[in-house]
């Protein structure tokens, strides 16, 4: 009878389950927050099903928050929270696929944002991702803000991870790394390199290129072998009447994520490549002038501007890509005059002057000079990325046979690309990531081999001068993501950007998170998925688990086309043991038969 009655109490209270025995006991949140990667690694499925990572998460997510019946549904877009009904999340444009990369701490910053600042009640954090590391910035230092925040909230958070990590099998990605016009007598070609990609080796297969070049088709064959297949300075003619502006795109055959099979590039006459060269030091400057003032085509027109340091206000800073500055830091008028050149495209390096100062520029100063009986050889660089990246045919660039004989400290946050023995960095950038460089020594015979081995120091300037020459050139590649949805949603003239080539049916809010091409004044935007989406890894269980040690947190596997519900209403099994209960308390009540019994006397005659 108590079983009946403890049935019933639990069906009243419209028990969950999550899982097989993990019962949620019926504590339903006051608000659901969803946090979904949108990123293209998420739009990858199962060769069994045509069904995403994404769209299997947003089905989960949809009935898992239908059958909780929060009192608020909320989901995270950008640095806002949109509400949204269960029912929506499948189809709004606010949870569809992008070609940006998520930043799933900056989503769970705006969700505690809003708890704290609504004195939300009981919450519950749903996040659905594939645990790319890119996406989860595992690097920010910021996580361990994070959670504490969170775990000195008033009211109660639990978090739910449903995790998509298993990785898509064969897939593959195609990316253009260069679109170079040149010049062939009176007609024009257009080198394109390209490279694929893919997360594990695999065996050597032929893949198809298809190349969309002004309403013509054409296509070459590529061999995959190990990881990647690259395709250097692919000649795609151009008529003589034909503009020296345009648009293209590389594809690659349908595989298991198709977010990644399409790269959009575009074209234009390049402007001259200029840098600015100010220095202290003759000898360095010389050096660094010259590394500047060689195109790496002789097609090409560059010059290196010496620029006296009394004549920093009247140099053609409108012209520039490059600042190469080796002396004390700018400060005052001329910290201006840089820090505005870095906030429109402009990149700089500096290199040290003969004595440190103390100045501070972008957070960093100068330290003391270190004099090395031996010379040094760095031990560490960075050759995936950044100015010491390797080259397209994926040769490293020599940095390990520099010889250092002195080296400068350097005094702030920075991020070392390249570190001597015991960690003395030799290059590094600002952590925020604007164009702001640093070297650590001089292109001197007594500092260091720069000059010697001139292969590295040309290869730093030159990509430098690369990067710069984007925001000055008539066409542009950008990565897709919150730089270039401000772009393309206009600037202060009111300027408008039309889309020429992308998906269907995107909104005007996603333009600058979907791949395709956009023109505005003669000018043309290629915007593409991250370089970090083709290459990023899949963080381990245990590094996200950790992220939320201390707070109320679960995972729960995830897989693409298999909707398995995540939570599951059990009232019914509890209406069935009571209805058990009653049967079985009904059978216990039944009275006992009892046995004939026979009178004494008879018995005693019965004896006899």
């Amino acid at each position: 009878r108590m079983l009946a009655v403890a049935g019933v109490i639990f069906a009243v209270g419209r028990p969950l389950s999550r899982g097989w025995l993990a019962l949620a006991g019926g504590a339903r949140p006051d608000t659901a927050i969803v946090v979904l990667d949108r990123s293209p690694s998420m739009q990858a499925r199962d060769p069994a099903t045509p069904a995403t990572k994404l769209a299997t998460g947003r089905e989960q997510l949809a009935e898992t928050l239908a059958t909780l019946a929060p009192q608020r549904c909320l989901v995270v877009e950008g640095d806002k929270l949109v509400e949204l009904p269960p029912a929506v999340l499948v189809d709004a444009p606010t949870t569809g696929p992008v070609a940006a990369a998520a930043d799933i701490p900056g989503m769970l910053r705006a969700a505690y944002d809003h708890i704290r600042d609504n004195a939300a009640g009981t919450a519950e954090v749903w996040i659905c991702s594939d645990g790319r590391t890119n996406d989860w910035g595992l690097d920010d230092g910021g996580w361990a803000g994070l959670r504490d925040a969170y775990a000195k909230l008033p009211q109660q958070v639990r978090f739910q991870l449903v995790d998509f990590d298993s990785p898509p099998a064969g897939n593959v990605a195609v990316r253009v790394t260069e679109a170079r016009l040149e010049r062939r007598g009176e007609a024009r070609e257009l080198l394109v390199s390209v490279v694929a990609t893919r997360q594990e080796p695999g065996e050597t297969t032929t893949l198809p290129l298809r190349f969309e070049l002004g309403g013509v088709t054409t296509s070459v064959d590529v061999e995959l072998s190990g990881r990647e297949a690259v395709l250097a300075k692919h000649a795609l003619p151009l008529g003589r009447g034909e503009s020296p502006r345009g648009w293209g795109r590389v594809s690659i055959p349908a595989d298991t994520c198709e977010a990644d099979n399409d790269f959009y590039f575009v074209f234009d006459e390049p402007p001259p490549r200029v840098a600015l060269v100010l220095a202290e030091e003759a000898a360095a400057g010389r050096v660094l002038e010259l590394a500047a003032s060689i195109p790496p085509s002789k097609e090409l027109v560059a010059r290196a501007e010496d620029v006296p340091r009394a004549g920093l206000a009247t140099a053609p800073w409108a012209e520039a890509a490059a600042l190469v500055w080796q002396g004390p830091l700018p400060v005052g008028d001329e910290a201006t005059l840089v820090e505005d050149f870095v906030a429109r495209g402009g990149q700089v390096v500096f290199f040290p002057p003969e004595a440190a100062d103390g100045t501070t520029f972008a957070g960093v100063a100068w330290g003391e000079w270190t004099a090395h009986p031996q010379p040094l050889r760095p031990e560490q660089w960075r050759s995936d990325e950044d100015i010491l990246a390797n080259t397209l045919a994926s040769g490293a660039l020599p940095v390990g046979e520099l010889e250092v004989q002195r080296s400068c400290g350097l005094v702030g946050d920075i991020v070392p690309l390249a570190t001597l023995p015991d960690g003395l960095p030799l290059v590094a950038r600002v952590t925020d990531g604007r164009g702001i460089y640093f070297c650590g020594t001089l292109p001197r015979p007594r500092d260091s081999s720069l000059a010697r081995e001139g292969v590295v120091l040309y290869a730093l300037l030159q990509r430098l001068i690369d990067r710069g020459l984007e925001p000055l050139a008539g066409a542009r590649q950008i990565e897709a993501g919150p730089i270039a949805a401000e772009m393309l949603g206009g600037d202060a003239a009111g300027e408008r950007w039309e889309r020429r080539a992308g998906p269907s049916g995107m909104g005007s809010l996603e333009a600058g998170r979907q791949a395709g091409v956009y023109e505005s004044a003669g000018r043309l935007v290629a915007v593409n998925r991250p370089a970090a989406e083709d290459a990023s890894p899949v963080a381990t269980r245990e590094r996200i688990d950790a992220l939320f040690r201390g707070l109320s947190y679960s995972r729960i596997e995830g897989r693409a086309g298999r909707g398995d519900s995540i939570v599951q209403e059990i009232w019914r099994a509890f209406l069935s043991a009571m209805l058990v209960a009653l049967v079985g308390e009904g059978l216990l009540s039944l009275p006992r038969r009892r046995a004939a019994t026979v009178p004494a006397p008879a018995v005693a005659e019965a004896a006899a």
